[in-house]
Order: structure tokens, then C-alpha cells, then sequence
């Protein structure tokens, strides 16, 4: 019998849950308007927040589907993409590979109008931390096993806040590319220095060193700057002081920018406690998150009847 007939004659429900991402580095570098020219670097990390779809069949094998998601869309946590990546499981057979229902996603979302590149697909599909490389269609996995203490100094450090202002990132990626396509040389700039970012990431992840992580996610508030200082501007007024007296080491948007989730980058000699309470006088949110290892996680309820 195969997958699709398991799934419509004897299945009643199927759960799929998947994470969404922290993109630390290398962000924009993923999209196919860069890619398929030039090659791009991501490093991102699967997080403890989810989006489930539950996909009901009823009797006359009439399918609904139902989504709930602990972060909005439009938060730059890759929410969309793994909204997607969740239903694609979700009527995939139970064996497919991570990377062909990431990639399905992928071309889902590319068919509705989004002009978003594939590292959000990647990272709900296998969770973890990855390095991601892209080459017209193909995209090359790297998973990275940093030791146990270097987990916790990421977790501990990088501190996610919601700032509550939503942003829509088609429309902040369509400014930038149509300037990428009409050869405007700082967007050109802006991305080979994202493209570095991913490589710096990638090799601090991989040595465990935290001074080179804090250069990399620098290094990424620059390259945005140059594709544009707006996706940054709403960050700016509450952080600049923290980093400006050495409480933060560096910052950047969640996502494409312009609103949504930040994450920060805390000095070792201020308390996680106290950043928080300066950002939350300041009405942002404190999202509290560990690093998600599973990726798709399944659960099928069978109909015997």
C-alpha cells in the first residue's frame, strides 16, 4: 500500500510540528535574485517555538487543515516558511526526506508571490544549527555540533525580544532587489557583506569562539545598513545607548528588518536580568528560547474503523 493510501484510507488525523529560526548571519544571501548568480552563506538555529498543522480527514475523506502558531507571521522568525514546511509534511509520505518537504515548501511559497529565499524551509525541516549554502537550485547542509557549553553561551547571550511593530517581508525584499537589479552598488555591497557574515558565522560556530560570533552578527548589522539604514531604524532609538555603553556587543533584526523580532547580543558583564527589564520598560517583549533538534516532529492517529 503506498504512503498516500495509508494516509486517505486509514488515517484520521496527522499532527505535524515544526520550529521556527533564528537567522544569525547571511540573511538576504539565500534569495534566488543573489543566488543564482553568486553564492550564498546562511547560519541559522531552529528554536523552541513552533507552528503545528493538524490535518483532519472525515469520513467522506474530505480533508481540513488546521494551523497554530506560537509566533505571529510577520515576526522574522521564518513563521510563513514554516507554516508551509508543516503542511507539506503533513500530506507527504511519513519517509520523505527533510530536504525534498523543505524544498517542496519552498516552491509553494514561490508560487503564492513570495519573493523570500529557502533558508526559513530548511531550518523547520531538520532543526538545529546549520550552515546553509545556496547555488542556483541546490542548497548545500551543513549541520554544526558545537559543544554543550557553547549551546548555552548562544542561548544565554543572544536574547530574543518582540518589539510588537509587524512587518511584511515581501515588500521590504522587493525594494531591495529591484535596486540589486538595476546594479545599484551599495546593495551589491551590502549583500557580499551578508555573504562574509554567513562564512564568519559558520567558522565561529564551528571554533567556538564567541569573540568571531560577536564580529559575524556585527558584521551583519553593517551589510543591512547598506541595503538599507530603515530595516534597522526602529531598533535604533532603544538600542544604540545599551550598545554605546557596552551592554550589548552587537544587535540585528530577526528577518528582513523594519519591525518585528530583534535579538541582542549581551556583554558578559551585564545581566541578562537587567537588559531585560531596560527592554521590557521600553515595551518590547522577552521571547525566552533554546535551540530546537528535531526539526519535523510527526504524530498520526490511525483509524482501525
Amino acid at each position: 500500500m503506498s504512503p498516500l493510501k495509508l494516509r486517505y484510507g486509514m488515517a484520521k488525523q496527522i499532527t505535524v510540528k515544526v520550529p521556527v529560526r533564528i537567522d544569525l548571519a547571511g540573511g538576504w544571501t539565500d534569495v534566488p535574485a543573489y543566488c543564482n548568480g553568486k553564492t550564498g552563506e546562511v547560519v541559522n538555529i531552529a528554536i523552541n517555538h513552533y507552528v503545528t498543522a493538524s490535518c483532519e480527514i472525515d469520513e467522506q475523506r474530505r480533508v481540513r487543515v488546521r494551523y497554530e502558531t506560537e509566533m505571529p507571521t510577520g515576526c522574522g522568525l521564518g513563521t510563513s516558511g514554516a507554516m508551509n514546511v508543516a503542511l507539506i509534511a503533513a500530506i507527504s509520505p511519513s519517509d520523505e526526506h527533510p530536504s525534498a518537504i523543505a524544498e517542496k515548501a519552498f516552491q509553494f511559497e514561490a508560487v503564492l508571490g513570495n519573493t523570500g529565499g529557502r533558508q526559513d524551509q530548511w531550518a523547520s525541516a531538520f532543526g538545529g544549527i546549520q550552515h546553509l549554502r545556496f547555488e542556483h537550485e541546490s542548497v548545500q547542509r551543513t549541520e554544526l555540533n558545537p559543544s554543550a557549553e557553547f549551546c548555552t553561551w548562544i542561548e544565554h547571550h543572544l536574547l530574543l525580544f518582540d518589539t510588537g511593530l509587524p512587518h511584511v517581508s515581501g515588500d521590504l525584499h522587493k525594494s531591495v532587489w529591484k535596486r540589486f537589479k538595476e546594479g545599484d552598488g551599495e546593495i551589491t555591497s551590502g549583500l557580499e557583506v551578508l555573504r562574509l557574515a554567513g562564512q564568519s558565522m559558520h567558522r565561529a560556530v564551528v571554533n567556538e569562539d564567541s569573540t568571531a560570533f560577536t564580529e559575524a552578527m556585527r558584521l551583519v548589522m553593517k551589510g543591512v545598513d547598506l541595503l538599507n539604514p530603515a530595516l534597522h531604524e526602529p531598533f535604533r532609538s532603544v538600542l544604540d545607548s545599551l550598545q554605546n555603553t557596552g551592554r550589548l556587543t552587537a544587535w540585528k533584526a530577526m528577518g528582513a528588518g523594519g519591525g518585528g523580532v530583534v535579538g541582542v547580543l549581551r556583554s558578559s558583564s551585564s545581566s541578562p536580568e537587567s537588559i531585560v527589564q531596560d527592554l521590557e520598560d521600553a515595551g518590547w517583549k522577552h521571547l525566552t528560547w533554546a535551540i530546537d533538534s528535531f526539526g519535523i516532529t510527526r504524530d498520526v492517529v490511525l483509524n482501525h474503523g
